[in-house]
């Protein structure tokens, strides 16, 4: 049995969640948060910040969401794999995963983080910064992903794994311009797959906990 050490509104527990759907896996939910110590406990001598998603399996525990979602290729294949099996192309979906995960994800997060800091600690000028890194690299992508229907090039994967949290949370800290039609329409195709609706929907009860105030859509 799989076991999966998340939260259902977290990013990058949303990655996992979406490839152990896509693969029809059947796992265990071990949610971290106050009301689940135990599992907060477990976490913390798990991962060495803490930090979740976290898998457990077969005796091991696996940290970092591209891990999970390639040991997963591993231990739980399916067709096509989340990672291509062809050298060039895994390198692209892997690229593609890093730029969701450090330019829209991570950069997305200071924003939040700023948020969450006491009124008199934030940072005007680290937001605004942060919102001209997702601008620039909404950019980017709209002129990578406007000949693709996913991420990578290929079929559906790790990249789209990425993806799908990343512009989710992105999109309303810094909303996708209108001169980015293609980034967009990936969004709304990202949000339309059954496996990323259903993690959506899975998070809905937690929006409150968003600190910019989560909008009245999607």
């Amino acid at each position: 049995m799989f076991e999966l050490y998340g939260h259902p509104f977290s990013s990058f527990t949303w990655k996992v969640l979406i490839a152990l759907a896509e693969r029809r896996v059947a796992f265990r939910f071990r949610q971290v948060d106050p009301g689940h110590p135990d599992n907060s406990a477990r976490l913390a001598a798990m991962s060495p910040t803490g930090q979740f998603p976290v898998l457990v399996h077969d005796g091991r525990e696996i940290c970092e969401s591209n891990v999970i979602i390639e040991y997963l290729d591993l231990h739980a294949p399916g067709d096509p794999p989340m990672v291509p099996a062809d050298a060039a192309g895994a390198l692209e979906a892997r690229m593609m995963a890093d730029i969701f995960d450090d330019y829209v994800n991570g950069v997305m997060q200071q924003v939040v983080g700023d948020a969450l800091q006491p009124e008199g600690e934030r940072s005007v000028r680290a937001v605004v910064r942060a919102k001209g890194q997702l601008l620039r690299s909404y950019d980017w992508l709209e002129a990578k992903l406007s000949a693709r229907e996913w991420a990578s090039g290929g079929d559906f994967g790790i990249a789209d794994c990425a993806a799908a949290p990343a512009l989710f949370y992105a999109d309303w800290v810094e909303p996708i311009p209108a001169g980015c039609p293609g980034l967009r329409a990936y969004r709304a195709r990202l949000l339309a797959r059954p496996s990323i609706a259903h993690v959506v929907d899975e998070a809905r009860p937690y929006r409150r906990l968003f600190p910019l105030g989560a909008p009245d859509r999607d």
